[in-house]
């Protein structure tokens, strides 16, 4: 599915996250306030409900927010090609929202949580179930790996840094997974 103006251009809803995303960091680099307003953090979740998917627009730095929307964009489009932009869309937001529930869940309720590693991770899930042998360059390793390897090694390397939401990614990573394996059968024939 995709959006036609009247000048030809087609805005897929990939292009139309990453143009979100990175609307809102120019917004957060005005106002640094909209951070505590678009952030999820669990003492505030009552006040500000909302933030359980707005969280997933805002980036804390011009890095955070490159790394997400170049892999939101690889995986995005070879998964939206296998299943869909209508399965691609539930993957996303409800990798995200599984992401948050899981950093809720498991990290301080004072901490602030945001970026959209939750939802890319599950697109990674997705996609290592559903396309086990492909192999993918990650920089700065100058051979292909699999990858079910990139994606594992991923959290597990992120997963060392601090200020790090490990807990969104391992969120994110399970539903993709559990999602991988309920498209599996619906997909195989075009694999």
């Amino acid at each position: 599915m995709s959006y036609s103006s009247y000048r030809g251009y087609s805005l897929t809803p990939i292009w139309a996250i990453m143009i979100v995303c990175f609307s809102v960091f120019i917004a957060t680099i005005v106002s640094n306030q909209l951070i505590l307003l678009l952030g999820l953090q669990a003492v505030g979740l009552l006040e500000r409900p909302w933030t359980i998917v707005t969280n997933l627009f805002v980036h804390g730095s011009i890095w955070h927010l490159l790394a997400n929307m170049m892999t939101l964009y690889f995986f995005g489009s070879y998964l939206t090609r296998l299943i869909g932009v209508g399965n691609f869309l539930v993957i996303y937001f409800f990798g995200g929202i599984l992401g948050n529930i899981f950093y809720l869940l498991l990290a301080s309720p004072f901490s602030i949580v945001i970026g959209a590693s939750g939802a890319v991770f599950a697109l990674g899930g997705v996609l290592t179930v559903l396309t086990p042998r492909l192999r993918v360059f990650v920089f700065p390793i100058p051979a292909p790996l699999p990858l079910w390897v990139a994606i594992i090694g991923g959290f597990l390397i992120l997963s060392l840094f601090p200020h790090v939401a490990w807990q969104g990614h391992l969120g994110g990573l399970v539903f993709g997974l559990a999602a991988g394996f309920v498209l599996r059968n619906r997909v195989r024939s075009f694999l």
